[in-house]
């Protein structure tokens, strides 16, 4: 078993792969491709007046780890990742400077509604339940999955919920998975099976380290997030496989006027070339989109 030491090991590991089977670079060396984007004066036209004129993004971020966005190095709290690069693509073609806040995941789209922040990230899902009361903006298509540990044979990919029944599941709070997992907590007992469990936490480092430390049998996450934590030996995990695909996006409250700009700014991306050298640089390319969309419904 695994203990907190080597899952401090793991963490630190985690810095240095993809979210696909090959590795990528350390984010200290990883390559600069934000940088030489430049205002597009037909997108930021689309911009409300009194955006175009502050001039700035007030952006709620919540980190976790790779490769969404996370802290390379937590000492100088530089953040990195498949949303912080976006983000920063995204506002130079704005011709905004982003003032971005670290919050928590679940806190964020309650505090887009009372205009704390302009926009959210952090690898929200596009659904059926948070289309009521927020606007998206699609960058990139992830979805849930699940982990277990390296040395856990018996649990074999998930394709249906009753394959966790009696198992405890680590997820975290506020997110789609907490959500499905919830929804459907009544499958067990009615096939007549011990029900499963479910741990909710908000700091993502705790999930991996009670998933090591056995306080949990199963991790939901990311399909993205998962596929690199997997990818680094001290991790001691194993990637289960996709469960549900879902977009992910921007987040705004609903009827914010900034869509129309964030989604013609994320397509200038796709078309100039900078989003795909983003995919590849944290090495998530199988989660391309084609097109920015607004509110799409959530994958079936």
């Amino acid at each position: 078993m695994l203990g907190l030491a080597a899952a401090a090991a793991a963490a630190a590991l985690l810095l240095t792969a993809c979210g696909s089977t090959s590795p990528a670079p350390r984010p200290s060396s990883a390559p600069d491709v934000v940088s030489g984007e430049q205002r597009v004066d037909a997108v930021a036209a689309l911009l409300p007046a009194e955006v175009r004129q502050a001039g700035t993004l007030r952006v709620g971020s919540s980190f976790g780890y790779p490769p969404s966005a996370f802290y390379p190095d937590p000492a100088t709290k530089r953040p990195a990742g498949v949303d912080i690069d976006v983000t920063d693509a995204v506002a130079k073609v704005l011709g905004l400077t982003v003032d971005r806040q670290e919050a928590a995941f679940e806190g964020i789209l309650p505090a887009l509604g009372s205009g704390k922040f302009d926009v959210g990230t952090g690898n929200f899902g596009v659904t059926t339940a948070r289309l009521q009361t927020i606007d998206f903006v699609t960058y990139i298509d992830d979805g849930q999955g699940f982990a277990v540990r390296k040395d856990n044979t018996a649990v074999q990919p998930v394709t249906d919920l009753l394959q966790l029944c009696g198992l405890t599941v680590g997820t975290g709070a506020g997110t789609t998975f907490q959500s499905t997992l919830d929804a459907k907590k009544g499958v067990c007992a009615a096939a007549g099976k011990k029900p499963y469990q479910v741990q909710v936490f908000s700091d993502t480092a705790a999930i991996l380290t009670s998933l090591q430390q056995g306080r949990v049998d199963v991790v939901m996450s990311t399909i993205n997030g998962l596929r690199y934590q997997a990818a680094q030996p001290a991790s001691g995990t194993r990637f289960l496989g996709e469960f549900h695909r879902l977009d992910v996006g921007f987040a705004f409250k609903k009827g914010s006027p900034l869509t129309p700009a964030f989604q013609a700014a994320v397509n200038q991306l796709i078309k100039d070339g900078t989003y795909d050298r983003i995919l590849r640089k944290w090495g998530v390319t199988g989660s391309a989109v084609p097109q920015s969309l607004i509110s799409p419904p959530e994958h079936p």
